[in-house]
């Protein structure tokens, strides 16, 4: 299935959506509207409104309340970027100029407190406290899962549970919830909420190991920045600490982690993208990222058989073999 189908299909509604998206973020406030939009039209796959969708249609399926669900998960989304370009020091994403790039560091970080405010304002004109707590407890995760990965920085002594637990708090959880607060917005029983956040959990695995599997193999035009760029902020993953258990390559390895350490990630990190795709770890890790896409098909099998249970599937296919 190709996902542009499920875009096509869903193409009125994730229009409404772009134009609440837009609405959400305006600002009397001149600067504040500049670096909103400027995030905004940079565009992104808005992979979490569509599942706040297709979620939504194993219930009552009302546009109007989906829609507070599926704008607040991409703009907690968005200030989630915003705030990892700082750290980063990133200036690209998507091929463009980030917030803190195009202005500075200071109104990036306000830029994301901004929508982030903006996230929690739109969702609570839903009435329902489980969605209210849901999500801010998924913040808070967001956040240490953000800590923790600066804790991490250049610890080649982490281990996989930490980094499984990292990406989950970073990545997952929201795609997650994305899928369970779709599906309690439109009033599906429990049980599927549930069967739909842990499909959204383990998609969101798959995504983020995709994503670091893409940063050491991509192209600067797959990706919209130069590969390599995790190791240059000292984020070890997955398919690095794989590759750390070749014995041959283990010190190779850690001697390129302490020279781009040194120098603060400001080098050419070409030998050590060149060893770590000679490694086992790159198969192995895409070996993981199948068995959480898996294991995303296998908790809809219960679920009725509408239309969008094979969309979601499709979607969970899409987001294992993505290039981009």
């Amino acid at each position: 299935m190709n996902l542009l189908d499920i875009y096509a299909r869903l193409k009125s509604d994730m229009g409404y959506i772009e134009q609440e998206l837009e609405r959400s973020v305006r600002s009397d406030h001149q600067l504040l509207r500049d670096t909103s939009m400027h995030l905004l039209k940079a565009g992104g796959k808005r992979i979490r409104p569509i599942f706040v969708l297709l979620a939504g249609q194993y219930g009552e399926y009302d546009l109007e309340k989906l829609k507070n669900v599926a704008v607040s998960m991409e703009l907690i989304h968005m200030a989630s970027l915003v705030h990892d370009d700082v750290i980063d020091d990133s200036d690209k994403r998507r091929g463009q100029l980030t917030v803190n790039s195009k202005w500075d560091n200071r109104i990036a970080m306000y830029t994301g407190d901004y929508i982030f405010a903006k996230a929690l304002e739109m969702v609570t004109r839903l009435p329902q406290p489980e969605i209210h707590q849901i999500m801010s407890s998924a913040i808070v995760e967001m956040n240490i899962g953000e800590m923790e990965q600066i804790r991490h920085f250049f610890n080649s002594g982490q281990t996989m549970r930490d980094y499984l637990l990292r990406i989950k708090r970073k990545t997952a959880l929201l795609i997650g919830i994305s899928c369970q607060l779709g599906a309690i917005a439109a009033g599906a029983p429990k049980d599927v909420s549930k069967s739909l956040y842990t499909y959204g959990y383990n998609v969101g695995m798959t995504f983020q190991i995709r994503d670091d599997l893409l940063d050491l193999c991509g192209t600067e035009k797959q990706i919209g920045k130069p590969p390599g760029n995790d190791i240059r902020q000292g984020n070890i993953t997955l398919p690095v600490l794989l590759a750390m258990r070749e014995s041959e390559l283990r010190d190779p390895l850690l001697q390129e982690l302490e020279r781009i350490r040194e120098v603060d990630g400001q080098t050419d990190v070409s030998h050590f993208l060149k060893i770590v795709r000679g490694s086992a770890g790159l198969q192995q890790a895409e070996d993981i990222a199948i068995r959480y896409k898996e294991k995303a098909i296998h908790a809809l099998e219960k679920l009725p058989n509408i239309r969008a249970k094979e969309d979601l599937i499709g979607i969970a296919h899409f987001v294992g073999e993505r290039s981009y």
